[in-house]
């Protein structure tokens, strides 16, 4: 029987890492960066007291990463303050989603976290307000092509993204968290309705522990973003452990799922949440998710898939079928993300029009 990647016995089993060679050290530390996991190690082990009983050449990359991670939190609550200051004027409830929320909610989610973009959320009738407010502050839109224009603002759940002109930083303006010719459809007035307050910071909210579960399953297991594939998962995870606490949580997680949708998405991270990282939940939870569960074939499909997509692009978490499973899901996501014949105008544009006008 095959072990299972150093990186997943890391976060499934912490305690074991201190008995590691350096040859796994450096092995675990490759898998875990290209994972962009790797500040997420040191918090892993800072928290249960580990990190002084790891060699020093390893500690010391850790030590690195994890300051790395401690200045991406810095700019994210400085890039989110003058956000929130651009669009002040304009009144509009400002939902902050994925790693923003983690951080400015100051959840464990965002220990160890990096940062490419901040996400947030604004109802659909005050995008063209947000988008001149955030342009009078220095951001720009991106993806001048009037084709990819029309993508963004006719099909997709989000305005082009927007890169401020000074700070090369990026916002990504969402109006509902799938695509507007996804083939579901949770709605985005239900999720603002829900929204929870950020007592500190007046004009900020964050998703409601369930819609901020679900948001990151449908992320990960509908809209097909793989390439932080793991580390999404353990978002999923840390999250999961966090919000258990909560009265009620696992119960309202299954009946908000039906309300959003999102049966299906929350079915794959429960089920590949405790398969790959062993969250613990609740046989009850589990067994209501169940209603978003694939007739057989598909499910035996989606194991071979998941299991082998979601692991580290390193070639010691990969067999000859995972550049495969990869391309099989981006597939996959392109075809819940649109209707067959818009999917098929979308994809001969994209092959031919666009690569020529490149």
């Amino acid at each position: 029987m095959n072990l299972p990647p150093l990186v997943l016995q890391a976060f499934r089993q912490p305690d074991l890492l201190i008995s590691l060679s350096l040859a796994d050290w450096d092995l675990l530390l490759r898998q875990a960066r290209s994972a962009n996991l790797l500040a997420r190690l040191h918090v892993v082990l800072d928290e249960r007291g580990l990190l002084e009983k790891v060699p020093q050449q390893p500690r010391e990359h850790l030590e690195w990463s994890h300051a790395t991670a401690e200045r991406h939190t810095q700019a994210v609550r400085w890039e989110v303050s003058l956000i929130r200051k651009a669009l002040a004027k304009a009144g509009v409830p400002i939902i902050l989603l994925k790693g923003a929320a983690y951080v400015m909610a100051k959840l464990p989610s965002a220990r160890g976290r990096l940062f490419t973009d901040i996400d947030i959320m604004v109802p659909k009738d005050r995008l063209n307000e947000v988008e001149a407010a955030l342009m009078l502050h220095g951001w720009a839109a991106t993806h001048h092509d009037a084709y990819d224009q029309r993508y963004y603002r006719t099909w997709m759940h989000e305005l082009p993204p927007m890169r401020h002109v000074r700070r090369s930083t990026v916002i990504d303006v969402h109006h509902a968290i799938l695509p507007e010719t996804a083939s579901i459809h949770p709605d985005p007035e239900k999720l603002l309705a829900a929204a929870c307050a950020l007592e500190e910071y007046e004009g900020l909210k964050v998703l409601a522990p369930t819609d901020m579960v679900l948001h990151s399953a449908a992320h990960l297991f509908h809209d097909g973003e793989l390439e932080n594939g793991l580390r999404d998962l353990v978002d999923i995870d840390s999250l999961l452990r966090y919000f258990s606490t909560l009265p009620m949580f696992w119960p309202e997680l299954a009946e908000r799922a039906v309300e959003l949708e999102l049966t299906r998405p929350l079915f794959y991270a429960l089920r590949y949440a405790t398969k790959i990282l062993h969250t613990p939940i609740p046989r009850d939870t589990m067994d209501a998710a169940r209603i978003g569960r694939p007739n057989p074939f598909t499910m035996a499909l989606m194991d071979r898939l998941f299991t082998r997509a979601l692991m580290p692009a390193h070639p010691s978490c990969s067999d000859a079928f995972s550049g495969g499973a990869r391309w099989l899901l981006y597939v996959r996501a392109n075809w819940l993300r649109m209707p067959p014949f818009l999917l098929a105008r979308h994809l001969f544009h994209k092959a031919f029009i666009s690569t020529r006008a490149d």
